[in-house]
């Protein structure tokens, strides 16, 4: 499964890569939106995928930051 690959990708990173990952996502989805908006985007499902991974990627930093809390 592809999502799988890019979690176990996403938990090797450290945190401030995940962060930086973060920033890029979060300007990706809000260009999408524009586009979406002034009906320029072919592929809507993009978007939906795109705040999947941000989810993913604020869970992964979340998850991080409980470890070092823990440790």
């Amino acid at each position: 499964m592809k999502s799988s690959n890019y979690v176990k990708e996403l938990r090797e990173e450290s945190v401030e890569a995940l962060q930086e990952r973060l920033v890029a996502a979060k300007k990706e989805l809000f260009n999408l939106r524009f586009q979406n908006a002034t009906n320029q985007l072919e592929n809507t499902g993009r978007i939906k995928e795109v705040r999947k991974n941000i989810a993913r990627i604020q869970t992964i930093i979340t998850e991080k930051a409980r470890e070092t809390l823990n440790a």
